[in-house]
């Protein structure tokens, strides 16, 4: 069993998810939004890091996955993103998690079966996934998503390799590094 945190990172709105993994089954542990629209920008930095730290110190997860950047129109805002995202990173790093990435699109096709899906496809594939009874907010759900891509990926390339038993384990602590 592994307890994955996936994070949706925003400067205004960061999204969280815990998911835990028994076997073959995901269960939905938490989920939440950290909101910092209202202060100013240096200030959400450091709401962004307390909050999340405290949430890895009250769960414990064993992994976190991260969206990784989407560069809309807007330069400041990708920079911004950046800032966040940043701030995410060093706070699950100094406290010694390891932390994977993934694009938007393999999200999507992780969870949907296409890089194009909308918010609606995605919340509903993980209301579907986590027997989730209400429809988590817009971006918790992105984060349950990320944590779902995670899974399914890490299984993918432990199936690719065709480790089996212990040397499975084994192989799992690997990819974890």
């Amino acid at each position: 069993m592994a307890l994955i945190l996936g994070i949706d990172p925003g400067s205004r709105v960061c999204g969280y998810g815990l998911i835990n993994t028994a076997g073959k089954k995901l269960e939905y542990v938490a989920s939440g939004c950290i909101r910092v629209a209202k202060l100013e920008f240096n200030e959400r930095l450091k709401v962004i890091y307390d909050d999340l730290t405290a949430i890895i110190e009250k769960y414990q997860p064993d992994e976190v996955a991260l969206e990784e950047i989407f560069v809309g129109r807007s330069p400041v805002s990708a920079l911004k993103l950046g800032h966040a995202r940043g701030v995410v990173i060093v706070a699950c790093r100094n406290l010694e998690l390891p932390v994977f990435e993934y694009p938007p699109n393999q999200i999507k096709k992780a969870l949907v079966g296409k890089g194009r899906a909308d918010k609606e496809q995605m919340q509903h594939m993980v209301m579907s996934i986590l027997s989730l009874q209400a429809k988590p907010q817009e971006d918790a759900a992105d984060a349950l998503c990320v944590a779902v891509c995670h899974v399914h990926t890490q299984s993918s390339l432990i199936k690719i390799s065709g480790v089996q038993g212990s040397r499975r384990r084994r192989l799992q602590e690997e990819i974890k590094r």
